[in-house]
């Protein structure tokens, strides 16, 4: 197969022709483009979503900022997350940057059931005789008595109810500020067994999510709630081999019964189905985010975004494998499950990276993602990753939220687009909800020969337009690029291997 797609990248490709109709229009997310654990200075791209996530939030102590590291480092609990003992003070610096950013901010709230008590940073708490009484303190959903600030961090429990209540008081207006419910919770067997020795079943999940859901929403109403942060195909299948799964797929049976809990307390607890996506795709042997590449391991990662949405696309994994030699087709099938079971739940993908972070097969891979995430109408989805120093996944962003340099951004009205051909290029494109004269287009070239495109309009008529194009030169900085207009049609030639915006104006 990669001999045949290395063919294929190197054939001269015939002009690709794409109809774009813009009479056919739906909403994009501004939250499908964020990043988790935004530097806001040295990533300088504008990420309308924050997510402030991962293992380390799990045992997070919001009163003194004391965490667990879980199996990351030894079961240590120490203050990697803020040596300071102001409460929240972790949180609050993290979402104060970022909403100065006018960025949206996920939080994730504690819901094991236990949290650090202590930052002495030695080693393993399983080394201390009774560290689950020593060594943590029990978190629990709901206090009982009145909420405070500061809390008390001399009594045995942190409260995370009390938690989400300072947050609502703390957070800016400006921007919004939702909630996860914790981290991956089908691996904590692994990752926390300190606190919980073996992972939790699909019973216990459902009552621990929608207990502290209802929690946060006591005190948060409006809160919008993302859960549970699956791990990955195993744990949203099986909820990794959960006992009492009894070969019952775990969304569905997750989905419904947050559904039976709405009803139950009548309102919605669970309002963002949230999943992570670390793709299994691999490449001369190597998987696609992780490892040095190989050199069938770009063109696996070019490939690869397809299996989010593609009926036709198998990849080289033990995922699809485990499939017969089917294509995952992700997105569309986890949006069946969410109309079957739980109508009108939002869909996110808070953890997911393509690898490549500084080549150009990283920036493809990277606008490729983006824009299927805003065609199939994702309400969210972070990066896990991504750095100042991955130049060419920031590039990918840049493609949609900072193409020009001077802060112009890809639409957010979604457009149906026509004459596609996955293997070798992507097109998408948006109006601009404020300006209907204003329409973008990211064309992706994923063939390393030039690809002359022409793209046609339904219901716009083009007068002018400007291209700006990323490569592996100019480090991966965008480049104004030649385009023309001719009787309602846009000629554009995309250099090999490239993503390109073009803002195109009635």
């Amino acid at each position: 197969m990669l001999i045949q797609m290395f063919a294929l990248l190197a054939l001269p490709r015939e002009t690709a022709a794409f109809t774009i109709d813009a009479t056919k229009q739906m909403p994009i997310s501004p939250y499908v483009y964020g990043a988790n654990n935004v530097d806001w200075d040295k990533m300088q791209v504008p990420f309308p979503l924050a997510r402030q996530g991962g293992n380390r939030l799990t045992a997070y102590n919001w009163e003194t900022n004391a965490s667990n590291a879980g199996n990351d480092w030894h079961h240590q609990n120490d203050g990697y997350l803020g040596e300071s003992n102001e409460p929240g003070w972790t949180v609050r610096t993290y979402m104060q940057p970022a909403q100065a950013h006018d960025a949206a901010v996920l939080v994730t709230v504690p819901c094991a059931g236990h949290v650090a008590a202590d930052k002495k940073g030695d080693g393993d708490v399983n080394q201390t005789p009774d560290y689950i009484n020593v060594r943590f303190k029990v978190s629990l959903p709901k206090k009982p008595g009145k909420l405070v600030y500061p809390p008390d961090p001399n009594d045995k429990f942190v409260y995370e109810d009390e938690f989400v209540a300072w947050l609502e008081k703390t957070k800016s207006p400006k921007t919004p500020v939702f909630f996860s419910l914790d981290n991956e919770p089908d691996l904590w067997g692994s990752t926390h067994q300190r606190i919980w020795p073996k992972n939790p079943t699909y019973a216990q999940i459902i009552e621990n999510n929608a207990t502290y859901a209802s929690a946060i929403k006591d005190v948060a109403p409006k809160a919008t709630i993302f859960g549970p942060a699956n791990y990955g195909w195993n744990g949203f299948r099986t909820f990794q081999n959960a006992p009492d799964g009894q070969g019952r797929d775990f969304l569905d049976v997750y989905l419904a019964a947050m559904r039976d809990a709405e009803k139950a307390k009548g309102r919605r607890l669970l309002d963002v189905l949230d999943i992570h996506w670390y793709p299994e795709a691999r490449g001369d042997g190597v998987r696609i985010c992780e490892g040095v590449d190989k050199p069938g391991t770009p063109l696996a990662r070019i490939q690869a975004p397809r299996s989010l949405w593609d009926p036709t696309y198998v990849e080289d994994s033990w995922i699809a494998q485990s499939l017969g030699k089917k294509p995952i087709a992700l997105i569309p099938g986890i949006l069946r499950q969410i109309d079957k079971n739980y109508p009108g739940t939002r869909f996110a993908i808070t953890e997911y990276n393509y690898g490549g972070g500084k080549v150009i097969s990283g920036a493809i891979a990277q606008a490729d993602v983006l824009g299927i995430f805003g065609r199939y109408g994702l309400f969210a989805a972070c990066n896990w990753g991504v750095s100042g120093q991955d130049t060419a996944e920031l590039a990918g962003y840049r493609a949609f939220l900072n193409y020009d340099g001077k802060g112009s951004r890809f639409g957010n009205l979604g457009l149906s687009v026509s004459g596609e051909q996955a293997e070798s290029n992507s097109a998408y494109a948006a109006l601009d909800s404020k300006d209907h004269s204003r329409l973008t287009v990211v064309v992706i070239n994923k063939t390393n020969q030039p690809m002359p495109a022409n793209l046609n309009f339904r219901g716009f008529k083009p007068t002018k337009a400007s291209a700006y194009a990323i490569t592996a030169n100019d480090n991966f900085r965008a480049i104004i690029a030649t385009v023309s207009v001719t009787n309602g049609r846009v000629a554009y030639t995309a250099p090999p291997l490239s993503v390109a915006t073009l803002e195109i104006r009635e």
